[in-house]
């Protein structure tokens, strides 16, 4: 069975195998790494990659994008009259990456480690197995991305003692972990991050600031949607350039402006701000400082924007380091997590250790004069804590005449429990008392690497114990659903791998047909006209031949407007 990783990002995702004696990406259909997180309703044929991501101008309305934002929370999203959840998509995106790695290895595809954010909390984690197993995968592990980033540049100098921060930015997420790396052994020290904030969130700042040059009648949600497209133009373009000249002329948008990298900088501030929280608390709970880091690596598309680079090298007082491609890091390292849960030859000297990146802990009563008030948090498994972990704590009922202990569990880092996350209870029922002592019990958290808690409650009295595993969390759904659900999206057809160039292609021609006008759009209409005849003669030769010319074309109409 191959060692397969997988990036399941907010903006792209990947897949990859360890194979070899080292990890490698597998190519998609279209022959690219990065497929786009992206799914588009064309009738009753669900797209995903760049043939959604091509649909996202034109046909808004039946396109979703950014949904791993949104896993773990209860919220649909409408494609067409269709209703779907980010698991759902999310499934969508696993099942396209899973035919490619079938394709490509000519292997069934079922066990994979899955990268998430080292910031998910266990409800996200949960909605990313559901997820998965309803793509037809079993989620062996799922690796924290900045921990997989880690283990992509560790694996390549395990020999070399050293202390390092993975500096994590992709599309919507936004992670950062301390590591270090010793006789063959890789460990978290500390991990940090932000669920909900990105690349996307950059684009969105520039968005807004397009958006107000824009008379009023102009800012319709048609026109919003392409300033979406043009916001990612002026972004890579700004990666280049110290300014760009936006000169957009067509009949619903008109559009003049230069901006620099200085206009860029002003308008994201506020998420600079938000960028350097992580880092301090991640450096906090490691204990070193900045001196002792001996390198920053850099990870996922978003830190190719030259005012992340600057904010790392001023925040940490050195040069952020990216020899391995930002947004091949994360894939790269879960395959290599794949390979060591395999027993793969290549790795049998390594070992890697992580952490946790929340708190666990229980609700307790304080003592008000004669009074006693719920809903405080008793930690029991600090963040960072390396895991495998188990901790105790003794717990006291509030009265001699109380029957039973209810022990709620939560995950966070607020001192009131109604600001963290619920993970489940346990009822404890308490042995009948004779005096008028208290009845004490110990509770037991003890938490492993695949994610499980298993919480133990002894009461001192009689020495029995009670145990809840949670693993079914409020928000999970259960095997049946999954099934259900399942069924229910096999009904829609999946496009056929084989007319994906062609398909892309065609939407990208529309895409610029609806941004032209007056000669360009003429022009283009006539490539469309061209291309739609060509198909018809099933030409391999011929249609791969207009095909290139006719990418040509797009590339410099495309250039024409962003200088």
């Amino acid at each position: 069975m191959p060692h397969i990783g997988i990036d399941l990002g907010t903006t792209n995702s990947l897949i990859s195998v360890f194979e070899n004696g080292e990890p490698h990406l597998i190519k998609n259909s279209l022959g690219t790494y990065l497929t786009p997180s992206i799914v588009s309703l064309d009738k009753d044929t669900l797209l995903t990659g760049d043939l959604a991501k091509a649909r996202m101008v034109t046909h808004p309305l039946e396109t979703a994008a950014v949904f791993k934002r949104t896993m773990g929370a209860d919220k649909a999203y409408k494609l067409g009259k269709k209703q779907f959840t980010a698991v759902e998509l999310s499934a969508a995106v696993l099942r396209s990456l899973k035919e490619d790695a079938q394709n490509e290895l000519k292997a069934e595809i079922s066990d994979v480690v899955i990268s998430v954010p080292a910031y998910f909390n266990e409800l996200q984690r949960k909605a990313v197995r559901s997820a998965a197993k309803m793509a037809g995968l079993n989620p062996e592990r799922l690796i924290n991305e900045p921990t997989a980033a880690a283990l992509a540049y560790g694996f390549q100098s395990l020999e070399e003692e050293s202390s390092f921060l993975v500096f994590d930015l992709g599309g919507g997420t936004f992670d950062v972990s301390i590591m270090e790396v010793f006789e063959g052994v890789m460990e978290v020290k500390a991990t940090s991050g932000d669920a909900y904030l990105g690349g996307e969130d950059f684009t969105a700042a520039l968005i807004s600031d397009l958006t107000t040059k824009l008379s009023p009648k102009q800012q319709k949600k048609p026109n919003l949607e392409a300033l979406t497209k043009l916001a990612e133009q002026v972004k890579h373009g700004l990666s280049e350039k110290d300014s760009v000249h936006i000169n957009l002329d067509t009949p619903n948008l008109t559009l003049d402006h230069h901006i620099s990298r200085k206009d860029f900088e002003e308008l994201a501030t506020k998420l600079t701000t938000r960028l350097r929280r992580p880092i301090d608390r991640a450096m906090y709970d490691s204990g070193l400082s900045a001196d002792e880091l001996e390198k920053v690596i850099l990870v996922g598309g978003a830190t190719r924007m030259p005012l992340i680079r600057s904010l790392v090298a001023k925040h940490l007082r050195q040069f952020p380091e990216s020899h391995i491609d930002p947004d091949h890091a994360v894939a790269l390292g879960a395959a290599v997590q794949a390979g060591l849960i395999g027993k793969n030859e290549a790795l049998k000297d390594v070992v890697m250790t992580d952490v946790s990146a929340f708190t666990l802990g229980i609700e307790t009563s304080r003592e008000f004069g004669n009074n006693h008030r719920a809903g405080y948090y008793l930690p029991l498994i600090e963040r960072n804590s390396v895991v495998p972990v188990s901790r105790e704590e003794t717990i006291y009922p509030v009265h001699p005449q109380q029957t039973k202990l209810e022990i709620r569990v939560f995950q966070g880092e607020a001192p009131d429990v109604a600001s963290n996350i619920f993970l489940g209870k346990l009822e404890v029922e308490l042995p009948r008392q004779v005096d008028q002592d208290l009845n004490p019990a110990t509770v037991r958290f003890t938490y492993d690497v695949s994610g499980l808690l298993e919480v133990d409650v002894t009461t001192h009295a009689d020495d029995k114990s009670h145990s809840l595993l949670i693993k079914n969390l409020a928000g999970e759904m259960s095997d049946k659903e999954i099934s259900d659900r399942l069924t229910q999206l096999e009904k829609l057809k999946v496009h056929p791998r084989e007319d994906a160039h062609n398909v892309l292609l065609r939407a990208r021609i529309e895409q610029c047909y609806a941004m032209a006008r007056l000669g360009d759009r003429e022009q283009i209409g006539e490539m469309l006209h061209a291309f739609d005849a060509i198909l018809t003669t099933q030409n391999i030769s011929e249609i791969s031949k207009l095909s290139e010319q006719i990418s040509e074309h797009l590339n410099m109409f495309e250039a024409s407007y962003v200088q």
